[in-house]
Formats: structure tokens, sequence, C-alpha cells
């Protein structure tokens, strides 16, 4: 059998580890270092939020956002079910109940229709997540949150470079969270970042995120003394791989170009099968600018996605499948709720099926669509 193709490789552009040596000379390891930094400012300046920090995942973005939104116990937070489980467990963890509303069928992205009949007295933020790197309709849910007075938090996880009518993801709600674990775009191997775009957050963001210090404003001269004031934790990467990231970030432009490369070359070459109705492509909505994060099928059922899966396994190409949908998971049915019928997460989730998208896998790619037609 010829070579398996992986579903995932990360890519690495051959600075990595001349920037995380260059840490090593500067004497400094710990977070907020020089190339901490410099990927501070790169997220900055490229998506326009007022302040940027690195965290050691975008788990711990969202933590972070939980703690600024002061979620108590009790308070009810609304997001899709069909989403990993950090996009919940930030919130869990400060006692608040998901309500989870159901996707739309065509963007698998929260269904902005269904969110207003959800809020109850008790609801805090509204957490929409940008599935595919492919915006939520945000226009409708700033304006929801608006006139209910609720905080939006953008699971951004997979959006980086994407873009909602011109504005980054991100970007647009309160606060927002990206990911750069090694299945992501830009990569640090684990990592994230937390991007605050409301002021009135951005001076406790700091403070949370250096284990409830002000040692930020210590360094920078604006207190003679750092000290306990506030809650947090130690959310800040290292400097290696703040160093790792700050070459990938050099190249960011580049990697988005060859991955919707990738991702177009594999729209066209499946619209065939599409028109035959043997598979559903991915949507792409007006106003919304992707990154070409993955490229995802709908098949006609759990049991055909099972079939192809392990045909495609055969020919030596990996493919996924992924989420379980949090309503359904056990700590799901414990921790939290669902309001109103989850009809499109539950079919959309069972026939969903990721193909192979990384950088390099251009040689490779007719091979996947080869397998594909023959697996169908």
């Amino acid at each position: 059998m010829s070579t398996t193709i992986p579903f995932n490789k990360p890519f690495m552009t051959g600075r990595e580890l001349w920037y995380i040596a260059q840490a090593h000379t500067n004497g400094h390891l710990s977070g907020d270092g020089q190339f901490t930094k410099k990927c501070h400012a790169w997220l900055e300046q490229r998506t326009g939020t007022k302040r940027a920090l690195l965290t050691h995942s975008c788990t711990a973005a969202l933590e972070m956002a939980a703690l600024l939104a002061e979620v108590q116990a009790g308070d009810e937070v609304i997001m899709p079910s069909y989403t990993f489980v950090s996009t919940a467990n930030a919130f869990v963890m400060r006692g608040a109940i998901p309500v989870f509303v159901d996707i739309r069928p065509d963007t698998l992205n929260i269904d902005e229709s269904k969110i207003e009949a959800a809020i109850t007295p008790r609801t805090k933020v509204i957490l929409p997540v940008h599935y595919a790197g492919v915006a939520c309709e945000m226009d409708t849910i700033m304006d929801i949150a608006s006139r209910h007075k609720l905080i939006v938090i953008e699971d951004a996880a997979q959006g980086i470079m994407s873009t909602y009518k011109g504005r980054a993801l991100g970007t647009i709600g309160h606060m927002g969270a990206y990911s750069f674990h090694e299945t992501k775009n830009i990569v640090s191997g684990e990592g994230g970042a937390l991007l605050v775009n409301d002021a009135a957050f951005a001076e406790r963001a700091e403070i949370i995120r250096e284990k409830g210090t002000n040692r930020s404003q210590f360094f920078r001269g604006q207190v003679d003394k750092y000290t306990w004031v506030d809650v947090g934790s130690s959310y800040l990467p290292g400097e290696v791989i703040a160093a790792f990231l700050w070459a990938q970030m050099e190249e960011a432009d580049a990697i988005t170009r060859r991955r919707l490369d990738l991702w177009d070359r594999y729209h066209a070459a499946l619209a065939p099968l599409e028109a035959a109705g043997k598979l559903r492509r991915p949507v792409l909505p007006d106003g919304c600018v992707h990154n070409a994060h993955m490229y995802y099928i709908l098949l006609d059922s759990l049991e055909q996605r099972g079939k192809v899966i392990d045909n495609m396994k055969r020919q030596g190409v990996s493919t996924v499948f992924h989420y379980v949908p949090l309503h359904s998971a056990p700590a799901g049915l414990r921790l939290s709720r669902a309001h109103g019928s989850m009809r499109h997460t539950d079919e959309l989730s069972a026939r969903l099926l990721r193909l192979p998208l990384w950088v390099g896998l251009e040689d490779s790619l007719a091979r996947v669509v080869t397998a594909l037609n023959e697996a169908l």
C-alpha cells in the first residue's frame, strides 16, 4: 500500500527552532518576553483588537473571558451544542449553565434566529462559535446582546485570518478567543490568545492572566511593586511557545493562501459529486471571508459515513469526524440544558466528515479525491 495520507500534518516555516534558540540566548524562557510581545503586536495590528494576550490554550482564553464577564453560579450562557467541550467547560467551571440552541443547516453555526427565545433573566453571555472559520451572523447576535444587555464572547478557535463583513473574527464581540493548537492554521503545538475588544476589560485581563497580580503594571513602571490584587491563574505561555508561534505568524498570509488553494481545489473537484446527490459541500454566506481551516462534506447517514471512513482508510487516506454534540454527552446531560429542538445538531453531526487539509498536501490532494470517489 502507498504511504498513508494523514488527516493533519503541522506545518513548520523553517525558523521556529532558530527563534526558540534566540529566546534561550536572550535568557528569558518564562512568559511575556520579546517573542510574546511580537505576537501581541501582530494580533493587535492584524485584527484591530484593543488588547491581545497570548494564553497557553484557547481553553485558557475562554476561562479568562468567563472571569472577566464575572460569570457566577447559576448564570446561563447561550451557545451551540455542536462545538468542542472547552466552549462549555470554561463557563461550567464558574458554575454557569450552558444553554444549547440548534445550529443552522447551511453553515453549522449557531442559529441566530433561535437565540432570543432562549434568553432568561439568568442569561449572562452569548457565545457564538465560528465553525470551520466561517462567521456566525454577528450583526443579529450583537443586536440581540445590546437589547438584552448581554456580553458576547466569540469562540474563534478556528477563525484566525477570517472576517465577517470586513472585521476579523474574534473582534466583533466584547471578547474573542483564538487557538494555536497543532490542528489549526497557524500553530504552536498548544496555545491560544484572548482578544479584548472592550477597553473596560483590558486592565483586569492582564491581572487575571498574571495569577491575579498587577505584575504587568509594575514592569511598565505604573506601580512601584506588584502584589495580589484579584483572582487569576497562570494563563500565559512560556517564551519557547511564543517563539515558535512568531515564526508561524510571519508566514500567516502565505499559509492561508496555500490552504485556500487546497480548499478551492477540493470544492471544484467535489462539485460533480454534489450535483449527483452523493454529498453536500460547505456553504459560505455573503460577507464571510473564510480561512480554509477545514474542508468537510456531509454524507447521507451515520452508517454511510462509517463505511466511507473505513474504505478510505483501506486506501491509505485518514479522515475524521467530530464532535459528539455536547447536549447528548454524559457531562452535558448533567450540567447543561437544551432550548428547543436540536434536530440539525443531531442530524448533521452524524453525517459530517472532514478531509485532510494541511500545507504540503498539494501533491496528494488528487489521491484523496480519487479515494473518496471510490469510497462513495
